[in-house]
């Protein structure tokens, strides 16, 4: 270290960690927050040589294949919803299961988590589904809490369902198989999408007002056989493509990045087919990926900066040591890094925590005999319910942006309450019974590797 720094590892972490949450505070551009920082502590811990981490960084991130993944899928996300493909989706589900009360609502979970999980990001998955799916349902007569409730667990879903940015982003940092990480999300989402419907029907039956029926509204066109025909078919080869890409994956076909790019050729050739393929649909899509790829980059950069510099420090010897010197069960320490993790989601995004918690926690959850996708799917659990969670859970904004213009936060809050409920209990039942993570990937892939 450099003469006059003599700060013990916890006094710099702390420091760290400070400004960090000050620059977030002020808010500074949060690759500038996470790598700027360390970038200045370590210069004055350790001098000219800190500057060495830049590029050995910049190589390990941006020469990553794993990474590549993400644009392919964010622009596989951003054709599909631009060419109006993902409205396909939703209003399929809503002719097969429209006679029952809440329907409509059903329907946004069910497909507002897979728009998600095609665009990838919780706020752009949010955002997307409440500009396809909360109109026609304020439209319908539906009760305005219900309908931006659903809107927020259907969108920000889209984590924990395959392709998940966030799960490669901890696959790809802590070197564990994309394909086990996916294959253990998805019993949790089939679990929480099950739980939320089962709310929607039961709290739909007690209040009916909540959600009328069709037949109850005024003005509602009858779909003519060939309509029906159509909605069906473009609804089908949508849920299709995502399912290919999924099981290309799966299957040992391609790469996670490779399925991405299966995944981007296959939304071309449903816009063509379905002849609404625009070159104006196709320039749009690209300046919002290449404006989401950017930022993420970024980030992942920043995020990468701050990780090494922590290495570096020996932060991670150091909370292994605290942890041990704790004297708590295995399953206490998991719990009390899951309260970390919790706590950070008020205030950052989903990818800054999985960068930042990752390669600190996941080696000392492993070294305590736990499954790393165990692991990894808690956190990714955890991080839905963070940011949904008021009064700063970062989604809420993104949900107030594409609300009614006279809905007020207090109304967002009341809206989520029993969501997060919903994923509370989840998060805990995956915790007590780690097969309904571990079960699907060691069926399907054997053997934890």
């Amino acid at each position: 270290m450099r003469r006059g720094i003599l700060m013990g590892i916890e006094a710099l972490t702390g420091v760290l960690l400070l400004c960090v949450l000050v620059f977030f505070a002020l808010g500074a551009p949060v690759a500038l927050a996470l790598g700027g920082i360390a970038m200045s502590i370590g210069y004055m811990v350790w001098g000219d040589g800190i500057f060495n981490v830049i590029p050995t960084t910049l190589e390990a991130t941006y020469f990553s294949f794993v990474l590549l993944a993400i644009p392919l899928y964010i622009y596989m996300g951003q054709l599909l919803t631009k060419s109006g493909i993902g409205d396909a989706m939703f209003n399929a589900t809503q002719m097969v299961i429209g006679k029952v009360r809440g329907s409509l609502a059903i329907s946004v979970i069910g497909v507002c988590s897979m728009i998600g999980a095609m665009v990838g990001i919780i706020g752009a998955g949010i955002m997307t589904s409440g500009s396809i799916a909360l109109k026609p349902m304020l439209d319908r007569g539906y009760n305005r809490q219900l309908a931006l409730g659903v809107i927020m667990a259907g969108g920000a879903l889209g984590i924990l369902i395959p392709p998940s940015i966030p799960m490669i982003m901890f696959a790809a940092t802590t070197q564990n198989s994309v394909g086990r990480m996916f294959l253990g999300a998805m019993m949790p989402a089939l679990l929480t999408i099950a739980m939320l419907i089962v709310y929607v029907v039961i709290s739909c039956r007690l209040d009916p007002s909540r959600a009328p029926l069709d037949r109850e509204q005024e003005d509602v066109p009858e779909l003519s056989a060939k309509e029906k025909f159509r909605i069906a078919r473009d609804g089908f080869f949508a849920i299709l493509l995502i399912v290919a890409v999924l099981g290309s994956i799966i299957s040992g076909i391609a790469t996670p990045t490779e399925s991405g790019a299966i995944g981007v050729v296959g939304a071309i050739l449903l816009a063509i087919l379905f002849k609404r393929f625009k070159l104006d649909m196709f320039r749009t899509a690209g300046m919002h990926t290449a404006t989401l790829v950017s930022v993420a980059m970024w980030i992942i950069f920043g995020a990468s900066v701050f990780s090494n510099f922590h290495l570096l420090m020996g932060v991670q010897a150091m909370v292994a040591d605290f942890t041990g010197s704790l004297d708590l069960p295995p399953l206490a320490i998991v719990i009390m890094f899951q309260i970390i993790m919790l706590l950070l989601g008020f205030i950052i995004d989903e990818f800054i925590i999985v960068l930042m918690c990752a390669p600190l926690f996941t080696p000392i959850v492993v070294s305590m005999g736990y499954d790393p996708i165990w692991f990894g799917v808690l956190m990714i659990i955890n991080i839905l319910v963070a940011v949904q969670t008021p009064p700063y859970g970062f989604a809420l904004f993104y949900l107030k942006g594409i609300a009614p213009a006279d809905v007020s936060m207090a109304d967002i809050y009341r809206s989520v309450a029993p969501f997060i409920m919903v994923n509370l209990v989840v998060l805990v039942l995956c915790m007590i019974f780690p097969q309904i993570i571990l079960w699907l990937p060691n069926l399907v892939m054997g053997g934890p590797g």
